[in-house]
C-alpha cells in the first residue's frame, strides 16, 4: 500500500512539473519581445537594418525606446540588442549555457569558409580544442614566451618612424604582423611588401566587410546562396569566391611555410613548431596537426586587426588631444629616467596604464563583435528572446555609457585614475572591449600587453603632432572611423618627431641592439 501510495505522489508531483514547465513555456510564447522599431507587413525590420555604423543607431534606438534590450526580427530571424553591461553580463556570463554559441553565418562560414576562425565557431568541441591549444600555450603565466617577441618588434619600429614617419601607419601595421607572425609561426618577415602581411591584411579585410549582421542579404534569407554568380543583384557570390581564396591563403601559406622550416632544421621556436614536435602519436595525428594550423591561422588573424585597431587610435588621441600626451610623457620621464620603458615599469606608469583603458573605451576596434546565438527559448525582464537569435553585445554603446564614463566622447584617462591610482571602481573597458562570457577573446592580455609597450615606447622618444600643409599652417584633425567588424581610423596625418637629441640617440641605439 505504501509503495502504491508513493508511485501516486511521484506520478502526481511529474503531471504537475509537466504542466508546470508546459505553462512557463506556453507563457514565453504570449510574453513580448524587446522593445525595437515597427516592424512592417512581410518585410519585418528588413528596411531598418543599419548597414553602417549599426553600434551608433542601436545606441540611439535605446534611447528611444528607453530600453537597454532591443528586438528587430528579418525574414523570421531575429536579432537581440544588449546596450548594457549588465544585460550582456546577465545572458552572455550567467546564462552562458544558453549564449555561448555563434550562428553560423552564410556568406562568413558556408561560401567564404570561414568555419575555422574560432570567433565564429559553433560552441563544441572543435571550439574547445583550438582554444585550449591556444590557452596552453599563450596563457598569462606564459609571458616569457611573448613579451621578448614584442619588445623586440617594437624597438626595431623606432628607427623606422625616425627615418619615414609619414608612414607611422604602415609601420606601426608591419610591427604588429611581425609581433603575431613571429608567434604563431617563427618566421622573419620583410621590412616593406611582406608576402605574409599582404595575405593576412586581404584576409582581416574580407573578415571586417562579411561578419557584421544584415551586411548581406544572403545571412537573412540563406537560400540566396543558391543563385548563380551571373544573375542580377548576386554580385555576393563573386566576392564570396575571391574571399575564399584569400581565406585559404592565410590559413595554409605560413603553415606550410613552417613545415618546410621544421624539415629543413631552421625552424625558430613558435606557437606551430612548438605544437607540432609535441604531437601525441597515439591519437589521431591529422586531427592534431589541423587544430594547430587553425589555432596559428586564428592568433595571425586577430593580432593583425584588432591589436593594430587599437594602436592606430591611439595615435589619433595623442593627436586630438595633446594635453593628455602631456601629462603621459611627464609620468614616463620621470619614472624612466631617459631609458627606453621595459614591462616591469607597469606598476609604476598608472596614468599610461589608464591612457591604455581609455584608449580601449574611446573608440572600440570591434564595437559589437561577433554576435552570440541564443541556443534556448529565454526570458529576460519580462522579454521573450526566441530560440535561434542573433544576440549582439553593443560594446560600443556600453564604453559610451555617460554613468559609467562621463563626457565619453572626450579622451579622458583621468577617469581611471584616483589618488595617484588606478581607480579599481571604475569598470575597465576590457571587460567589454574582448567579448563577453565563454566567448571573450583568450589573447586580449596579449594584445593589451602590446598596446601598453607601443603607447610607451613611441611616447619615451617622439612627439605626435598636427600635420603641417603646403602653406606652413597646421592641419587641424578631423579623424573618422571605417564601419567594418574591425573598425580602424580612415588614413590620416600628422607629424612624428623625436622628442630631444638624447631620443634620436636611444633609438639608435635600440636598433643597433636587435
Amino acid at each position: 500500500m505504501a509503495f502504491e501510495t508513493t508511485n501516486g505522489i511521484l506520478l502526481a508531483a511529474s503531471l504537475f512539473a509537466g504542466i508546470v514547465l508546459y505553462l512557463q513555456k506556453r507563457k514565453r510564447y504570449t510574453l513580448p519581445y524587446p522593445p525595437g522599431p515597427k516592424k512592417h507587413f512581410l518585410l519585418g525590420n528588413l528596411l531598418d537594418v543599419p548597414t553602417t555604423f549599426a553600434w551608433k543607431r542601436y545606441a540611439e534606438w535605446g534611447k528611444t525606446f528607453d530600453s537597454d534590450v532591443l528586438h528587430l526580427s528579418v525574414a523570421g530571424s531575429h536579432f537581440i540588442i544588449l546596450n548594457s553591461f549588465k544585460a550582456a553580463n546577465d545572458l552572455f556570463e550567467k546564462r552562458s549555457s544558453i549564449y555561448s554559441s555563434r550562428a553560423q553565418m552564410t556568406m562568413f562560414s558556408e561560401l567564404i569558409g570561414w568555419d575555422w576562425l574560432m570567433s565564429g565557431m559553433v560552441y563544441g568541441e572543435p571550439w574547445r580544442e583550438r582554444r585550449k591549444a591556444f590557452q596552453q600555450y599563450f596563457h598569462v603565466g606564459n609571458a616569457h614566451l611573448y613579451e621578448p617577441v614584442q619588445m623586440q618588434a617594437v624597438r626595431k619600429m623606432l628607427p623606422r618612424l625616425l627615418k619615414e614617419p609619414e608612414d607611422f601607419l604602415s609601420i606601426t601595421r608591419h610591427a604588429l604582423g611581425s609581433m603575431a607572425l613571429t608567434l604563431a609561426y617563427g618566421l622573419d618577415i620583410q621590412e616593406k611588401n611582406d608576402p605574409y602581411l599582404r595575405v593576412s591584411e586581404a584576409a582581416v579585410k574580407s573578415i571586417g566587410e562579411v561578419a557584421i549582421p544584415g551586411a548581406f542579404l544572403v545571412d537573412m534569407i540563406p537560400a540566396l546562396k543558391y543563385v548563380p554568380e551571373f544573375f542580377p543583384g548576386a554580385g555576393f557570390k563573386k566576392k564570396a569566391r575571391i574571399w575564399r581564396k584569400v581565406q585559404e591563403n592565410m590559413r595554409e601559406i605560413p603553415f606550410a611555410a613552417t613545415l618546410k622550416n621544421i624539415a629543413s632544421g631552421s625552424a625558430k621556436v613558435s606557437f606551430t613548431s612548438t605544437c607540432l614536435e609535441n604531437l601525441d602519436e597515439s591519437r589521431d595525428v591529422d586531427h592534431q596537426r589541423t587544430i594547430i594550423k587553425d589555432t596559428a591561422g586564428n592568433m595571425f588573424a586577430a593580432a593583425t586587426d584588432t591589436t593594430i585597431s587599437a594602436i592606430h587610435t591611439f595615435f589619433v588621441a595623442m593627436l586630438c588631444f595633446p594635453e593628455v600626451q602631456k601629462k603621459a610623457q611627464q609620468e614616463i620621464d620621470r619614472v624612466l629616467q631617459g631609458r627606453l620603458p621595459e614591462f616591469s615599469d607597469e606598476a609604476d606608469l598608472p596614468y599610461l596604464s589608464a591612457l591604455v583603458k581609455e584608449t580601449l573605451r574611446w573608440e572600440p576596434s570591434t564595437p559589437i563583435g561577433v554576435p552570440h546565438y541564443s541556443s534556448e527559448d529565454d526570458v529576460y525582464n519580462g522579454y521573450h528572446i526566441p530560440k535561434g537569435s542573433l544576440v549582439i553585445g553593443n560594446a560600443w554603446a556600453m564604453l559610451h555609457n555617460e554613468e559609467d564614463y562621463p563626457e565619453p566622447s572626450l579622451f579622458k584617462p583621468e577617469r581611471f585614475i584616483k589618488d595617484g591610482k588606478l581607480n579599481p571602481n571604475v569598470r575597465d573597458p576590457a571587460e567589454m572591449a574582448f567579448g563577453f562570457g565563454r566567448r571573450l577573446c583568450p589573447g586580449n592580455h596579449i594584445a593589451i600587453s602590446a598596446l601598453w609597450l607601443t603607447a610607451a615606447t613611441v611616447l619615451a622618444t617622439f612627439n605626435i603632432t598636427e600635420a603641417i600643409d603646403d602653406d606652413g599652417r597646421p592641419i587641424k584633425p578631423c579623424v573618422e572611423y571605417e564601419s567594418a567588424l574591425i573598425c580602424h581610423p580612415l588614413p590620416f596625418k600628422c607629424t612624428i618627431k623625436p622628442r630631444s637629441k638624447e631620443c634620436t640617440m636611444l633609438i639608435q641605439a635600440a636598433a643597433d641592439s636587435y
